[in-house]
């Protein structure tokens, strides 16, 4: 693999996918150059303002409105705004001799092959040698665009195909042509997984590579199937989603988001690009999808497709469903399904896979329907796109967000008996003949039952050329605690698994559901750092579930709250606040690693660690406001000790108190990891981010073992917080009464203000005084208590549980 260090970078094309992709590399610290053409003429408005086609306003205005609308996009293409100080715009015509001074040259204009060349005509002319040159498209052969180029040009040139958008999505395919340097291809693989958090797969030069022809292939099953099996649009979306491990979008309304005409684009590019495709017919469209796109109702972009939002007579929004037989929108019915209801009680995907496949009912019909012709096809795949199958599962998991791949789906219902079932199934697509491909039959009879295997902690994968199995490439530098923790658990109750990581660490696993936060959950990270002090180097506390934490567990305060059992429900606060302190007084290195919601108190323990190795994609924040209450696992009390050790003499210090006041009393939530800083619940020097979620625990695991083996000493209890007082207390109380006359909160939230205030000012104190954590602990925790008592916040607790979302009372 080539040695590079990637420090700019041209994007040239600024359309949807450019500006996108020069956002994320601004994200990672690059320095983008972001160019694109000239526009023909001038608008009405640039000519009443006396520019001419001379100015740089003209020239660079495509570039500049281009990325001005990613910019606007929701959810943003950045970490924060910071990043885009990393971006520098401009046009082909004054700026591409700029690209001499590049390190990787992104090629991401329109998808023609004709307009590709002309830019790669441009590029030629300035590129240094030995610069990377690549082209995003989804569509076009990439050997095609390498022909005519120079031997500099065609070695360190390749496809890269993001996924848009390219922040969010994970698959990043990497698509060489035979000229390609084998290190080039190297280096981007692993860049992309490192740097910009990817799941890099490597793919042949093939139509749609391996995502788009796996993922629009299984899409049209489901829509062919639609008909043949009678089902509705929601019955569909409602079988085809969580449960069945794929994400809420499900199909159609994936489809609505993606945009119909991006579906049916590269569905019509496969049928004339694989005339020798066995299921060639099915990528022909059904009737009622040409509708659809005669009348122009693509989706989200034109505001209706399988599905349209409305506003009722209230004025409530509504969204209708397309009723295929009328063409017409209706109010969508109920779906109810016997497999659904089974799975509901069954975590395990794997678990809940063989529900799928034994029932009897729509969904069970459904699910056999769509994965057996779907298995028969990627088997015969390979190797006409990958040479390695699980490289079509990697696509899948990371480009449509299934959270099994279909080989990983077929183990999991057994492949032996799957393909018995396969031979007997009498409804069948085009393409479908119920055999598999004869490597599948080899590997069986050869005694090997399965895709995957694990072996000695590690997921092993069945390689055909050598007929045995092998590591996966690419995942030595992983931690996946679904391959260690049958072999590797040490403890284990109803909320957190203990496991050995090796290398004197262990890890805290949180389990139960959206790994809320409970008495079992206290007891676990309790024992792991008993025996961690006991027998280990260092604790981490980090899990592989969708979300690190979504907080305390509401339904228990609630109960509690209700039995008016205070007593018990202030000894369950002391004990949640006892161990973020246990976090971070512990006689060893304690790490968490936070990704997605990092909520409450999953917050409150992140910032009680001695270092917070968090995915770059962490949504954290202290959100107990919206339930009525204040933070009460130490959140308040290390916000107004972090603000004690921002106070400077020559500042204001109530402005630095309000700063931490306002974070907790609007709940803000951190948008991605650098925003968690930004927001101050994380410290700087006490932190670091990782790009690619597979690699989290294993650079925790790094961190916690460098303090271990730096001769780690736990800090010492805090007794030198500053509190302001009565002198806080009147800024708090002025701007609450202010927001509340401007009706920006509710009487309610005023008094849930002040006392926020009373605690973060420390109470009953008239001038500014130095107290201890532990004084700061017992208000919170008093004022915590007493505001759970409140009908108020029992009533936003109550909605909370039931809706999902906050009240404002």
């Amino acid at each position: 693999m080539i040695n590079k260090n990637i420090k700019k970078v041209a994007v040239l094309g600024s359309g949807v996918m450019g500006s996108r992709i020069a956002c994320h590399f601004a994200n990672i610290g690059v320095q983008v150059l972001l160019l694109d053409i000239v526009p023909k003429e001038l608008t009405v408005e640039e000519q009443a303002k006396g520019i001419t086609e001379q100015d740089q306003s003209f020239k660079n205005r495509i570039v500049n409105q281009s990325l001005g609308t990613t910019i606007r996009t929701n959810p943003s293409p950045v970490f924060s705004k910071q990043s885009l100080k990393n971006i520098t715009t401009g046009n082909f015509d004054d700026n591409m001799k700029d690209i001499a001074a590049v390190d990787w040259i992104i090629e991401a204009v329109v998808e023609r092959l004709d307009i590709k060349k002309q830019v790669f005509d441009q590029v030629e002319q300035h590129r240094q040698q030995g610069t990377l040159i690549t082209s995003n498209t989804s569509g076009i052969p990439i050997h095609l665009m390498a022909e005519g180029r120079s031997d500099d040009f065609k070695r360190h040139f390749c496809g890269t195909h993001f996924f848009n958008p390219p922040r969010y999505l994970k698959l990043l395919e990497i698509i060489p042509t035979s000229y390609t340097d084998k290190a080039i291809v190297d280096f981007l693989m692993h860049y992309g997984d490192l740097f910009l958090g990817k799941t890099t797969v490597h793919c042949k030069d093939t139509p749609a590579f391996i995502g788009n022809r796996i993922g629009v292939y299984s899409m049209l099953v489901v829509a062919h199937l639609l008909e043949q099996l009678d089902l509705t649009i929601e019955e569909v979306d409602k079988f085809t989603g969580p449960a069945m491990g794929h994400p809420k979008s499900a199909t159609f309304r994936t489809s609505d988001v993606v945009g119909l005409d991006t579906m049916v684009n590269v569905a019509k590019g496969l049928y004339e690009q694989v005339p020798n495709d066995e299921a060639r017919e099915l990528f022909k469209l059904p009737n009622y999808i040409n509708k659809l796109v005669e009348n122009k109702w693509l989706g989200e972009k034109t505001k209706q497709g399988f599905y349209k939002k409305v506003k009722d007579e209230k004025g409530h929004s509504e969204i209708l469903v397309l009723d295929l037989p009328s063409m017409r929108y209706r109010k969508q019915q109920k779906v109810k399904s016997t497999t659904l209801e089974e799975t509901k009680s069954i975590d395990n995907l794997t678990e809940r896979m063989k529900v799928y496949a034994h029932g009897k009912d729509k969904a069970a019909t459904l699910f056999r329907a769509m994965h057996y012709p779907l298995f028969e096809y990627i088997s015969k795949r390979v190797p006409e796109i990958t040479d390695d199958f699980f490289r079509i599962d990697d696509a899948m998991r990371a480009g449509f967000g299934w959270e099994l791949g279909p080989f990983q789906i077929w183990d999991a219902l057994g492949v032996q008996e799957t393909i018995e079932k396969m031979k007997t199934e009498e409804k069948r697509l085009p393409g479908q003949s119920g055999e598999v491909a004869s490597w599948v039959s080899e590997m069986l009879a050869a005694g090997h039952t399965s895709f995957y295997k694990i072996e000695d902690g590690k997921r092993k994968y069945y390689d055909i050329t050598s007929k045995s199995y092998k590591d996966i490439p690419g995942t030595a530098s992983f931690i996946v605690l679904d391959d260690i923790r049958a072999t590797h658990t040490l403890w284990k109750n109803d909320g957190v698994s203990i496991i050995d990581l090796g290398d004197g660490v262990i890890n805290a696993e949180m389990h139960t559901k959206m790994n809320t936060i409970d008495a079992a959950v206290i007891e676990g990270i309790n024992k792991a750092i008993d025996l961690a002090e006991q027998q280990y180097k260092a604790l981490i506390i980090g899990n592989d579930g969708p979300n690190f934490s979504a907080g305390a567990n509401l339904g228990m305060i609630f109960t509690m709250a209700v039995e008016e059992k205070y007593d018990e429900l202030n000894h369950a606060v002391k004990l949640f606040q006892d161990t973020s302190m246990r976090i971070r007084y512990a006689r060893i290195p304690v790490v968490v690693a936070p990704f997605n919601l990092t909520l409450g108190g999953g917050c409150e323990f992140s910032m009680h660690a001695d270092f917070v190795q968090l995915h770059a994609e962490t949504y954290m924040g202290l959100v107990e406001f919206g339930v009525g209450v204040i933070p009460g696992g130490g959140g308040t009390k290390e916000f107004t000790q972090r603000a004690s050790d921002a106070y400077r003499e020559d500042q204001i210090v109530q402005n630095v108190l309000k700063e931490r006041f306002l974070t907790i009393g609007q709940a803000k939530v951190s948008t991605s990891a650098v925003e968690a800083f930004e927001l101050g619940y994380m410290q700087k020097g006490k932190y670091a981010i990782t790009m690619n979620r597979s690699r989290l625990l294993a650079d925790a695991k790094r961190k916690a073992l460098a303090l271990a083996d730096a001769g780690y000493t736990p800090p010492s209890p805090r007794k030198d917080i500053t509190v302001l007082g009565k002198q806080g207390l009147g800024i708090v109380y002025v701007g609450a009464n202010s927001m509340k006359s401007g009706n920006y909160i509710s009487a309610y939230d005023q008094e849930l203000s002040e006392k926020l205030g009373w605690v973060m000012c420390g109470g009953d104190v008239s001038a500014p005084t130095k107290v201890s954590e532990a004084y700061l602990l017992q208000l919170e925790r008093q004022t915590f208590v007493s505001l759970v008592s409140q009908k108020k916040t029992l009533e936003r607790i109550q909605h909370m549980l039931t809706t999902g979302k906050p009240l404002r009372n």
